[in-house]
């Protein structure tokens, strides 16, 4: 390593069960890197053995020190006792009864000794129960703004730039139970993505015992209280106005819905279809009588209508308010007559839709329209099911299925996915549009659809177009919508379609290579051959000697 700093570990104390207060203790012990510090604040534990123990450990190892409150002051305060011992340049997080995997500080210093700018890096976690048996691995993605704001994914192995923390303030007295999750909004404030690091290594094994929030987040609410001041107090720091809310106590995980932007403006909702009436009729009126969104006009593109029920239909919905049919008898090409419907509207923003949807939640579009109001944000996509309750739509995720692929797909109503992220607002490389919102200037600043790709991944395109601008493309869970998936189109794969597949696919790896193969939402130890987040038999990690 070109450098090697010295890593400071705070760990503040109270009553700690002594066999797994040892057991963290041993855990920095052990550390292959052997720079670092030990830095302990002892809250006032009243129990015999803790201060003998951490007073003859002081004795033995000169990079072990140890502060003794005089008053307890809750984790915060004990925290910043520990902080005020700190000589490294980084500090590392350490619970009393969690362990750092062997090598975690190597994995640190070695991601430090690549770059001078990082402000914070964040490692993968796991479980480890009161025998030693590590379990429920969290491979996380990059750091994800949006995910954030719904869920500490940072948490385990936390290090920041000592400085920094200092510079905020340490950590906030009131905000126990999430002062984390707290401490890395003030961080990320002061610094930008770019000097955020993820490590996709396990290297924090955080103890899930009885009562503890490893084991039931529930058992501590006040933690979840926390997190939403926490949440509330960053915004309005942003000078941004939103609802924060905890939608579920069991996950104890946070939604964000921001302040609609007025006047409210003009969506304009895109629907193609071509006959199959039965499909259509649900789709508008559910539309029509569900939407609580004001201020919407629905175009509606009649690619080649030839039933007689259907071009009556069209004909009746025309006479309504802010109903438009525009006709195009061409052959199908969803990118092109997708951009012929956007010319003949008027919107400022645009939500293409298919006509095999139907409108679930009322307030779909205020809860997409949240996001996509907001420069940063490029797309964003749904929460779209099968009729039968499971999950058609969770997000897009790149390099499943060769190209592009659905997460959570199938799964069930009623679960969570992996660690709530099929419920959870959070950026993705790309949403279907099946169910796309977007700002028309944004829209037309990327080129529309491209109608090079006439069916297959013009969506994913469009996405991926926004993201090269630097903007995220946001999965709203909570705006929900039933699709059954091209009923009205047929089956994309059939032997007459193989070969338009095939040139849309070749098109797609050639305009954008290996950013295919690295979704940075999606962790290299996931598997690309299935679509439940379950672990790759073979993990897609850069080795040590290719960094």
């Amino acid at each position: 390593m070109t450098t090697k700093p010295l890593i400071s570990i705070l760990m503040p104390v109270y009553n700690p069960p002594l066999p797994f207060l040892k057991a963290a203790i041993n855990s920095v012990l052990k550390q292959s890197y052997p720079h670092w510090e030990l830095c302990i604040a002892d809250d006032c534990s009243d129990q015999s053995t803790t201060r003998p123990y951490l007073e003859s450990l002081a004795a033995s190892d000169p990079r072990i020190k140890v502060v003794f409150r005089e008053k307890n002051g809750h984790i915060s305060a004990c925290s910043n006792s520990a902080l005020e011992l700190a000589s490294g340049p980084y500090i590392g997080l350490l619970d009393q009864d969690d362990e750092l995997d062997r090598d975690a500080l190597f994995w640190v210093a070695q991601a430090l000794s690549r770059s001078s700018n990082v402000d914070l890096i964040y490692s993968d976690e796991d479980k480890i129960d009161e025998f030693g048996n590590r379990f429920d691995p969290y491979f996380k993605c990059e750091f994800n703004y949006e995910l954030f704001l719904a869920q500490n994914m940072i948490s385990h192995f936390g290090v920041y730039r000592t400085a920094l923390v200092r510079q905020v303030g340490g950590f906030r007295l009131g905000l126990e139970g999430s002062q984390d999750h707290d401490l890395a909004l003030r961080v990320l404030e002061q610094s930008t993505p770019e000097n955020i690091i993820h490590i996709p290594r396990v290297l924090y094994h955080w103890r899930a015992l009885e009562g503890s929030t490893a084991f039931n987040i529930s058992t501590k609410s006040y933690a979840s209280e926390a997190g939403l001041r926490a949440i509330r107090e960053h915004l309005s720091r942003q000078g941004l106005t939103a609802n924060v809310e905890i939608p579920d106590p069991m996950t104890g995980h946070y939604r964000v819905r921001f302040a609609l932007q007025s006047p409210l403006p003009l969506v304009s909702i895109i629907i193609p279809t071509k006959d199959r009436l039965d499909l259509l009729k649900v789709c508008l009126e559910s539309i029509l009588q569900k939407t609580t969104y004001p201020n919407i006009e629905l175009v509606i593109l009649d690619n080649g209508s030839s039933e007689t029920a259907t071009l009556k239909y069209l004909e009746d919905i025309q006479k309504r308010p802010n109903c438009l049919v525009i006709r195009d008898d061409g052959p199908f090409n969803f990118s092109a007559i997708n951009n012929k419907a956007v010319k003949a509207s008027t919107g400022a923003v645009l939500l293409f839709l298919n006509n095999d949807t139907e409108v679930l939640t009322p307030e779909w579009v205020e809860a997409m329209l949240s996001f996509a109001q907001l420069p940063t944000v490029g797309c964003v996509g749904a929460r779209l099911w099968y009729p039968n309750e499971s999950i058609q739509h969770a997000g897009v995720f790149l390099g499943m299925g060769e190209i592009a692929g659905h997460g959570h797909k199938n799964l069930p109503r009623g679960h969570n996915g992996y660690f709530n992220r099929a419920v959870e607002h959070q950026a993705v490389s790309a949403v279907t549009g099946a169910c796309l919102m977007v700002r028309r200037d944004l829209f037309e600043k990327v080129g529309g659809f491209d109608v090079d790709l006439a069916v297959a991944f013009n969506d994913v395109d469009l996405c991926l177009k926004a993201r090269q601008l630097g903007l995220r493309n946001i999965y709203v869970p909570e705006a929900e919508l039933y699709h059954h998936e091209s009923v009205s189109r047929g089956n994309d794969v059939a032997p007459e379609k193989a070969e338009r597949f095939a040139r849309e696919t070749a098109l797609m790896k050639k305009r954008w290579g290996d950013i295919l193969k690295n979704d940075p939402y999606y962790s290299p130890n996931l598997s690309l051959d299935h679509d439940d987040f379950s672990i790759a038999a073979t993990p897609r990690l850069v080795s040590l000697s290719q960094q």
